[in-house]
């Protein structure tokens, strides 16, 4: 049955603000899902503004890439996951897509916009037999994770399958990148770059799939996807194990701080990851303006009336969430 889950995002400060009033320094956005401790920026060089990136950069990144993520296929980059999304319709030959849902609505608004016929569907086993898969994993917003060997059979039985990495940086053991040089040659995984190094404003992301496909995706990039800073920052980043290692312990000791909270507070925890967590709350709307009233802005669902995601905040204002919780 195709549906049509209405295309709504976090991060939408602006209308919290002309809702509830204040300055964009007073509230907490905790509606995005995105590290609120990000990457230290170095200094870049003013060649990376001054020119066009080169070929031997845009190799750079996709060799770091591919060593960070633990893939031995090509990484090829995008303006933010969100550009490899919308690059996936054309991939396939348009016809039935699944999406495995709920989840992030840009995959079924992009496929929808490419001429496909897009169906919500509970699991991986409604998926099969479609042209084409979409799987989030770990799934945003209730955190749902399926093994890379279920993913491996599911892409088995379908055209084409997605699988969206976007928050799996924290999980490395999740991903189905270090099994995709052997895997059927017909599956895309997708990374971000700004979510877990607290940057997206960067705008980069990758898709990684074995050639021919790779091929197929870095034409649909075209020549240039990402910038010269972006590429200078991510070369950095994406080797700095020393600091993935320490965001990721941060991250998973915020998390479970933020559950202790939200449990006080009466919220069921529904799932979620480390940059962010999705609760069960008598009224999400209700909950949602009580949160904004003291200028935090969380994250409610068109399909849920009681689901609400909040992130981990920054180190210095947890009492803001507490207050506001309490």
């Amino acid at each position: 049955m195709e549906t049509t889950t209405p295309r709504d995002h976090g991060g939408n400060l602006d209308a919290a603000i002309r809702r509830f009033g204040g300055a964009a320094g007073d509230w907490l956005d905790l509606s995005t899902g995105i590290n609120p401790v990000p990457y230290p920026l170095p200094a870049l060089s003013p060649e990376a503004f001054a020119r066009l990136p080169d070929r031997s950069a845009m190799d750079g990144l996709s060799h770091v890439a591919q060593q960070a993520y633990g893939a031995k296929v090509p990484a090829v980059a995008f303006n933010g996951a969100q550009g490899a999304i919308q690059a996936i319709p054309g991939l396939h030959a348009s016809g039935r897509a699944a999406i495995v849902a709920p989840t992030y609505n840009e995959h079924g608004a992009a496929l929808r916009a490419g001429g496909w016929k897009v169906a919500e569907v509970p699991g991986l086993t409604a998926a099969e037999g479609a042209e084409l898969a979409v799987v989030v994993n770990p799934n945003n917003p209730d955190g749902r994770r399926w093994t890379a060997q279920a993913l491996l059979a599911l892409s088995e039985t379908v055209g084409l399958l997605v699988v969206d990495e976007s928050f799996a940086d924290t999980e490395p053991g999740l991903s189905l990148l270090p099994h995709l040089h052997a895997a059927p040659p017909r599956i895309v995984v997708l990374r971000s770059f700004g979510k877990f190094y607290g940057l997206a404003g960067l705008r980069l992301g990758f898709a990684l799939a074995r050639p021919p496909l790779a091929a197929r995706l870095a034409e649909s990039a075209g020549p240039w996807p990402v910038s010269g800073p972006a590429i200078e920052v991510a070369l950095r980043a994406l080797a700095d194990r020393d600091w993935q290692a320490a965001a990721t312990a941060r991250l998973d000791r915020d998390a479970a701080r933020l559950d202790r909270m939200a449990e006080r507070a009466g919220w069921a925890p529904v799932g979620g990851t480390p940059l962010f967590r999705t609760y069960a709350t008598p009224d999400a709307t209700s909950a949602q303006d009580r949160l904004a009233r003291h200028h935090v802005w969380s994250r409610v669902f068109p399909y849920s009336t009681t689901w609400l995601r909040l992130g981990p905040p920054p180190e210095d204002r947890w009492d803001q969430l507490a207050e506001a919780l309490a």
